[in-house]
Order: C-alpha cells, then structure tokens, then sequence
C-alpha cells in the first residue's frame, strides 16, 4: 500500500472534501482524486461516496480511516526516530497556541522553521489553555503554550514568561482611574469585559478577587481577545490581560493600561507536553524556538 496514497486518503476523509483536502496538502484536486481512486482500484473497495456536498466514507472506508491514522503515526515516528538518530529534526509536529499569543508568534515561528528545520513540517491549532491540555493528552498536539496549567500527571509543564495582569480600559477613563496602578479593590465599580469561567485569565481574576473579599462585576463574557479589546475600546467595560495579550491588538490607540494591584496578579505562561511521548530532536528544537519567540529574544 502505497503511503501517499493512504495520507491522500485521510485528509480528504477528515476533511470531508476533496477541494479542502487538496488546499490542506498542497496538490491539485486532479491528482488527489486519481491518487485516492488508484488507493480503491487496489483494494477493490469503494472508500468514499461522492456528493455534490463532498463525500462521505463507506463503511470499508471508515474501517481504513482507523487503521490509515495508525499506519501513517508509526511511519512519521519512524521516521522522526531515524532522523533523531542523526540529531536532525525532521518529520511533523503540532503546536496548540492561545489566541492572544498566536498571532504574534505564529508566523515568526513558521519563518524560523523554513530556516532552521527545512525537513520538518509545523501545523499549528489555536485554542485555549484547558483545551490545549485537552489535546496534548488525546494526542491531537505535540506541544503547546498555557497558561496556569492545573497540575497533571499526563503533562509535563516549564514555566516560559511570567507576567503580571493588567487593567485595560479607554485612554480617558484609565487617567481618571489614576494612571499606571489600580488597586484591586477598585474593580468592584468598574464593567468588566471577561473570558467565560475556564479560560485562564477569568479563573485567576476569580480566585484573587474572592480571596481578597472583591465581588466582580462582569458586564460581559467574551472568549476572543481582539473582539475583548475591541468592546473596550467603544467603551462597553474594562479589560483584564497581560501584556503579551496586548501586543498582538493590530489597534491598539486608544487604549491605556495599569498594572492591577494589592494584590499583583501574575499569570504564567508554560510550555506543556505529553509526559508519555518520547523527546526527539524536532520536538526539543521546536520547544526552544517557541520559548525563545515568547521572551522576545528572537
């Protein structure tokens, strides 16, 4: 069985589609369609049912889309281990960013890997911290950044940046809040613009407004930064973020932040992997690349 015929046939099962597919792999449809139809005359099984929507899998077909994921995962960790032997990172590796880190680093990072891994391949996902731990511990992702993982014995965790949370609101309103500090306690009064209970920088608000006695005021729950910043900007509420969240806003006149105080909250950001995969070469040279990108060292 011809292995490219077998990943051919994946993606347009996992897709759905033979455009998306082909968009995905970087063929013409033309040839992803013979390739898959070669793959059925060969196991005298039609796989995939054609649709004027796309297509759907026979029942042969999803009995091969299982063992095809398993095939083609011992043929890349062949392969990865074959070029660990060699110090050489070669092979594919998935990365899970945060959406208020991924667009200042995802191209940076693929930029780096076209220079300094031109046999590797990159794909990365965006999503949030509990769903990247989500992922590393079904296998989706190799390695993601997270911030204030909860303890896990499947993952393992190196803090990378450590931050503090900042107050963000209209240029205005945040020098008549005082300027370039506001006390916690202040929160209380103030519309707040928050991430739904989950992501990260809502459960740390939480926690250090309970244990300081602050009930916040949550005037709405938003889980995508830049539609965050966006709202606070037209004057619908504050924001609570780090700076890194910040640097990624394309818009970012008429904002102001101040450091939030007594307490200071600071958020980690971590580097998690799964505790049972083995390290090789692309793994721990992407590690560093993405650790290097996040303190700016880049």
């Amino acid at each position: 069985m011809d292995l490219k015929q077998l990943e051919y046939f994946v993606q347009v099962a996992e897709q759905g589609s033979f455009s998306r597919a082909a968009d995905q792999l970087g063929v013409a449809q033309p040839a992803l369609s013979r390739q898959v139809r070669a793959l059925e005359v060969e196991l005298r099984e039609t796989l995939l049912l054609r649709n004027g929507r796309g297509v759907t899998l026979t029942e042969p077909g999803r009995q091969l889309l299982a063992r095809g994921r398993d095939i083609l995962q011992l043929a890349l960790a062949a392969q990865q281990e074959i070029g660990a032997r060699r110090d050489e990172p070669v092979g594919q590796i998935v990365v899970g960013l945060p959406p208020s880190l991924a667009r200042r680093i995802t191209v940076p990072l693929i930029e780096h890997f076209q220079r300094a891994m031109p046999r590797a391949k990159l794909a990365v996902v965006e999503g949030f911290s509990t769903h990247i731990c989500e992922w590393l511990g079904t296998g989706r992702v190799d390695l993601g950044l997270v911030y204030n993982p909860e303890p896990s014995p499947a993952i393992e965790i190196t803090p990378v940046l450590q931050e503090k949370l900042m107050l963000v609101g209209p240029s205005a309103e945040m020098v008549r809040l005082g300027g370039r500090s506001v006390p916690l306690v202040e929160l209380a009064r103030l519309p707040l613009v928050l991430p739904q209970w989950g992501h990260s920088f809502r459960r740390l608000m939480e926690t250090q407004a309970a244990l300081a006695g602050v009930k916040l005021q949550i005037a709405w729950e938003v889980s995508s930064v830049p539609t965050i910043l966006d709202l606070v900007r037209r004057g619908h509420g504050y924001a609570a973020l780090t700076g890194s969240a910040l640097s990624a806003d394309s818009q970012p006149d008429g904002l102001a932040q101040a450091t939030i105080t007594a307490p200071e909250i600071f958020s980690t950001l971590c580097l998690a992997s799964s505790a049972q995969k083995r390290r090789n070469a692309l793994h721990l040279r992407t590690a560093e690349a993405i650790t290097t990108l996040c303190r700016g060292e880049g």
